[in-house]
């Protein structure tokens, strides 16, 4: 009973921490004159990555370096089938006024990046160093083009509309908002995680499915939390933008600052099918990105029954 009260605790703290990252990160944008997008690929991903970065260099520490490469592979996929498909159920992801094909284009050569290094069999710290040089390019073109849309003073007139969006918010309830959503985002997914662990093995699953499905849906909660309430509010920008970023976040930076703990070997089952589901879940978001299509609720059952099926393949 301790266990499922815990586990309800963890997911009502990640849904209060995506709302309060989802304020603030928007507010942030309006008072920095940055596009919400920009705050999204950056602080938001980054702080819903936490969980996966938390995990793989605990898992290199501990000697199951299997643990870290699954979940951030498993991660990937879950934050475009789950991620964008639950929220979209609830309400239309209007991404067809999101511009983030360039983004999702970095996204899709971090993918390819990533794979061309799986193929080599292990990443080493050279791999790490890789992966960390290709975040550090993604990074910079983010604040250019921040620098740039700040200049053109355009940032205010394309948010203004947005619920919640306060220009005059002052920098200390932001800082609350972004403290208290970076801080409870890993949490919550910790509690939750850790409590599913335990109700999971009461109920006599092996501790291999658990990592392959728990670890990596429970460390993609704070991303959903946060995706959730961006739907809700209508801030689809935030939504795609928070997905993206973390996906090349987990892909660039998480196996990237792992590698200097040590080696990550990678399993060949790995390379015959999860890689490939990954970067084949990643190429369903085309439509939606470059032809302005929005992710409907029927988008959004396709997606999450998709992700079921791939779930019932890995438990097969």
């Amino acid at each position: 009973m301790t266990a499922w009260l815990l586990s309800g605790l963890g997911l009502l703290i990640l849904l209060l921490a995506g709302d309060a990252l989802v304020r603030g990160a928007v507010n942030l944008s309006l008072r920095l004159g940055v596009p919400a997008l920009i705050v999204s690929l950056t602080i938001v991903a980054f702080g819903t990555s936490a969980p996966e970065l938390l995990i793989a260099i605990s898992a290199v520490q501990e000697n199951a370096p299997g643990i870290a490469l699954g979940n951030v592979v498993g991660s990937n996929t879950a934050n475009i089938l789950l991620v964008l498909g639950v929220p979209a159920m609830l309400a239309t992801l209007h991404t067809s006024e999101c511009d983030s094909r360039k983004n999702y284009v970095f996204m899709l050569i971090a993918s390819v990046l990533f794979i061309a290094l799986a193929f080599l069999g292990v990443f080493t710290l050279l791999s790490g160093v890789i992966l960390l040089a290709a975040l550090a390019l993604v990074l910079a073109n983010a604040f250019r083009e921040a620098h740039a849309h700040r200049s053109a003073c355009a940032a205010e007139e394309e948010l203004e509309g947005l619920e919640e969006a306060d220009p005059d918010m002052p920098y200390w309830k932001l800082s609350i908002y972004l403290i208290l959503g970076l801080i409870g985002l890993p949490m919550g997914a910790h509690l939750l995680v850790e409590n599913a662990t335990v109700i999971a093995l009461t109920y006599g699953v092996s501790e291999t499915v658990i990592g392959l499905t728990l670890v990596a849906v429970g460390t993609s909660l704070p991303e959903l939390a946060t995706t959730v309430m961006a739907a809700l509010r209508r801030q689809a920008d935030v939504a795609l933008g928070n997905v993206i970023g973390s996906n090349m976040f987990n892909l660039l930076a998480i196996i990237g600052i792992a590698t200097l703990f040590g080696r990550i070997p990678v399993d060949p089952e790995f390379l015959q099918f999860d890689l490939w589901v990954m970067l084949g879940a990643s190429l369903l978001l085309v439509p939606f990105v470059f032809f302005k299509k929005d992710i409907t609720r029927v988008w959004g059952m396709v997606l999450t029954m998709l992700y079921l099926v791939y779930v019932v393949i890995l438990l097969a």
